[in-house]
């Protein structure tokens, strides 16, 4: 007799489509600056490749430190799945009030030492002069961000991704009015604020962000903030250490970028610009399949915590499915005004040729970039930690960094850092699939 499937393709979507809005907000904020940025009239290539080299540093610290958003998620998906949220009440304020203070801390430290921070990334003169002054305001936010995700991670983990939804989305609307708006002044009213502006709209977005999560966290959630017991709950080990190793993970997902931003840098203002443009478009596309990711870390982890393999491997045809089926309509669509793409974030004809000449790269890797994103949400749920830190690590070094290494000795400048990273995403991608599969069979 054929197992019975216990979810739907429309449990799916029901998560998939409000994370997938709720996800892409941040890389829409980045993409509103790049866009209102770059087409400044005074020094908008260097503000350019100053907001990209901030932007990609400060998604370095984030996606490193919102893993705890991951583990948490991870954590309450399987307390929902066997029926003991109640054993977690504790827990919950301990995770957040720990992500605030993280916060706090890695802004005291990283603030006073911008300079110094992206003179490691080859930035010079004014390109580093100016991500310096935005990095110190946009990086006032990780407090209210880190919160964020944490709560963020509590509604995934109860099955529900619309509260996230309409907390992104209300702070993606307050940044593009605020960012036009600060960057270009209203005349007679405003003076108009350039790359400062660009800043304060983002921390304004993010408070929005926060405020918004904390009114869904107290009404719908069994959940507060207050800590009634101060010594610590028997899972914040548990907690802890998939944090950490989920952590170290990213730190392999940064090292790459680190190292992509690096060569741009090194290869010429332009190219630094041009480098900026990609990555945030990629950075985008990538929020918006990892919608798909986070409908099967949430049920992943349900079902794991259920025992139910028939499930599990609905789970993972349908959204690898759906994950390859709208990364393809993304790429089509792109590939429709790949012309005209370029010139609406900046009107720099040397950066929007450079840019021509290498998005077909990012355009070709979305299938692979879905599979890879689709698993590594499933892997999440199951808490399999350890395994994506070693795969990261793994691919970074025998893959990435060769390729990189390799093409750039050949020349290809911006091309070897997207030839490096589509190979980096063909290596995920195939490991992940071969280790569900082989998950799956002992679960028979």
């Amino acid at each position: 007799m054929k197992p019975a499937i216990n979810i739907s393709t429309n449990d799916i979507l029901k998560l998939a489509f409000p994370a997938i809005i709720a996800g892409i907000a941040e890389p829409v904020i980045s993409i509103t600056d790049i866009a209102i940025i770059g087409n400044m009239e005074n020094n908008s290539v260097d503000a350019l490749a100053a907001v990209g080299l901030a932007g990609a540093f400060l998604s370095t610290v984030i996606w490193t430190l919102a893993q705890t958003k991951t583990s948490i998620s991870s954590i309450v998906s399987k307390a929902l799945g066997n029926n003991s949220l109640d054993k977690i009440n504790d827990l919950i304020p301990q995770v957040i009030w720990i992500n605030i203070l993280m916060g706090i801390i890695i802004y005291a430290i990283t603030a006073p030492l911008a300079t110094f921070i992206f003179s490691l990334y080859s930035a010079k003169g004014d390109v580093l002069e100016l991500t310096a002054s935005y990095y110190q305001i946009r990086a006032l936010g990780f407090p209210l961000t880190l919160s964020a995700f944490a709560i963020f991670g509590i509604f995934r983990g109860l099955q529900n991704t619309h509260w996230a939804m309409i907390a992104s989305i209300s702070g993606a609307l307050v940044n593009v009015i605020l960012d036009y708006l600060l960057v270009y002044g209203i005349e007679g009213v405003l003076d108009p604020l350039g790359l400062k502006g660009a800043a304060i709209a983002s921390l304004i977005a993010q408070s929005t962000m926060l405020i918004i999560a904390l009114f869904y966290f107290f009404r719908r959630t069994p959940f507060s903030l207050w800590i009634h017991k101060w010594t610590p709950h028997f899972l914040l080990g548990q907690h802890i250490k998939l944090t950490a190793n989920f952590f170290l993970r990213t730190v392999a997902i940064n090292v790459c970028i680190y190292l992509s931003y690096r060569y741009a840098n090194s290869y010429g203002v332009e190219e630094a610009a041009t480098h900026a443009i990609l990555m945030n478009i990629w950075l985008f596309f990538s929020f918006f399949i990892d919608g798909f990711a986070n409908a099967g870390n949430a049920i992943g982890g349900r079902l794991l915590g259920a025992g139910d393999r028939a499930s599990l491997k609905y789970l993972a045809v349908k959204t690898n499915t759906f994950g390859v089926g709208v990364s393809i309509v993304l790429a089509l669509l792109c590939a429709l005004f790949y012309n005209y793409i370029g010139s609406w974030f900046t009107d720099d004809a040397r950066v929007d040729a450079l840019f021509v000449e290498t998005f077909f790269i990012i355009l070709i890797m979305q299938p692979i970039n879905a599979v890879a994103f689709v698993y590594d949400g499933i892997f999440k749920g199951w808490g399999e930690a350890p395994y994506l830190r070693n795969l990261l690590l793994m691919v970074t070094l025998v893959i990435f960094v060769p390729v990189l290494l390799a093409f750039d000795y050949l020349g290809f400048e911006l091309k070897a850092i997207w030839f490096a990273f589509f190979a980096w995403m063909i290596g995920r991608a195939a490991f992940l699939h071969f280790k569900f599969k082989k998950r799956l069979d002992k679960m028979v």
